[in-house]
């Protein structure tokens, strides 16, 4: 299974940015997989973002609680992670990745800056 993120770029503080992650490959049951986002920054531990289950339930980092929706499209096998309100602090390189039954699967990161 192969992920490829898009959608990362520079963005004014208070501003929106949408996260796009496709799967492609050997997919089985992509309905089935439990997917998520996890973020990364220079000197800092990983962060786990948001995931959500096969069956969309969601959960999210407290410090992103209110301002970013992970959802899925199942028929387009892609991910999305709809980011509002960003904040300097949200400057990361962002990561997808997702739970088969092959194990997990990482997409290349995009980054994300939030200028303040």
């Amino acid at each position: 299974v192969q992920l490829q993120a898009s959608g990362g770029g520079l963005v004014q503080a208070g501003g929106s940015l949408r996260l796009s992650c496709a799967a492609s490959g050997s997919i089985f049951r992509f309905n089935a997989m439990a997917l998520g986002w996890y973020r990364q920054t220079p000197g800092k531990q990983r962060e786990l973002v948001a995931s959500i289950s096969s069956g969309s339930v969601t959960n999210y980092a407290d410090s992103v609680k209110g301002r970013f929706t992970i959802s899925r499209d199942n028929a387009k096998n892609t991910m999305y992670l709809q980011m509002n309100s960003l904040k300097p602090e949200d400057t990361a390189v962002y990561f997808c990745y997702l739970v088969g039954r092959g194990g997990t699967s990482w997409g290349q990161g995009t980054q994300l800056t939030v200028s303040s």
